[in-house]
């Protein structure tokens, strides 16, 4: 019985591995596509990767032919125009995401430019959608012309090297990211530094006139400040004798340093000799 079994087994074994054998008249159609619903056969997880690399080269195949009649033309005229404006749209799309969510600096960092974003400017890049459409278009608008000389132009792009135009495209925007931040930077830090010395000119001229208005009860020195020509030099006078020292003074005033303070109270006392000695003679 058992020798029956197994010679029953063998047969069941062999009568299987002929079914999976090409038949002559199947020999023709070995080429044929498989079917996408093939994927049904396999578990969840390597459908899914097998799909995602499909979808992926059959997008790099279309972009190959994309970029054969884009070159047709010399990368230049109508279609290249819209093929930039559709270019754009996306990178601009993607970039405001990759800052709402902070990812441009993880990505950047792993490029070799390391932004280095305070709390504050995560924060901001999050409330201000103006400002990331800003940065967005800037660094798009600088990432094409260069995408298009050595992605296209001098066939830095090729479909078997595994990804699609797009990715592609989002490399030259990351790459051109970090100095259109830099420069934004520059001009937050140019603006914030202009904004200080106007509210320091309004406090300058408030701490002027709440001195002179203290010093009204003392008549020399009223005298003094209004024989002085000089609005500067009238100032630092005014608040040294209202005892502010000469560190605050160089900032209520936005001067250059202590000793440009201690310059303008030495013009003042040499004047005031001069004169006194004047009037003595």
């Amino acid at each position: 019985m058992r020798r029956d079994d197994e010679a029953t087994g063998e047969a069941s074994a062999a009568s299987r591995a002929r079914n999976l054998q090409p038949v002559d008249e199947q020999v023709q159609t070995l080429s044929a596509p498989v079917p996408f619903e093939s994927l049904r056969e396999m578990d969840t997880d390597n459908a899914r990767r097998v799909r995602r690399l499909q979808e992926n080269l059959d997008r790099r195949m279309a972009d190959e032919r994309m970029v054969r009649l884009l070159a047709a033309d010399g990368f230049t005229g109508t279609r290249y125009d819209r093929f930039e404006e559709e270019l754009a749209r996306y990178g601009i799309s993607v970039l405001r995401g990759w800052m709402h969510s902070g990812f441009v600096f993880k990505l950047v960092a792993l490029r070799g430019f390391d932004l280095k974003p305070d709390g504050l400017e995560l924060d901001e890049l999050v409330r201000d959608s103006e400002l990331r459409e800003e940065l967005a278009m800037m660094t798009v608008a600088w990432a094409l012309p260069v995408f298009r000389q050595r992605a296209l132009v001098e066939g830095g792009w090729r479909a078997e090297g595994g990804a699609g135009i797009a990715t592609y495209f989002m490399g030259a925007c990351a790459y051109e990211f970090p100095n259109e931040y830099r420069r934004y930077r520059r001009q937050e830090k140019r603006w914030r530094r202009g904004q200080a010395s106007q509210d320091i000119t309004t406090e300058v001229r408030s701490a002027v006139g709440c001195v002179e208005e203290e010093v009204l009860s003392n008549l020399w020195v009223l005298d003094e400040l209004k024989s002085i020509d000089d609005p500067r030099i009238q100032a630092a006078v005014a608040l040294t004798v209202d005892d502010f020292s000469q560190e605050e003074i160089q900032q209520l005033l936005d001067a250059k340093s202590i000793r440009a303070v201690e310059g303008m109270l030495y013009r003042w006392r040499t004047k005031k000799q001069r004169d006194e000695g004047g009037r003595h003679g």
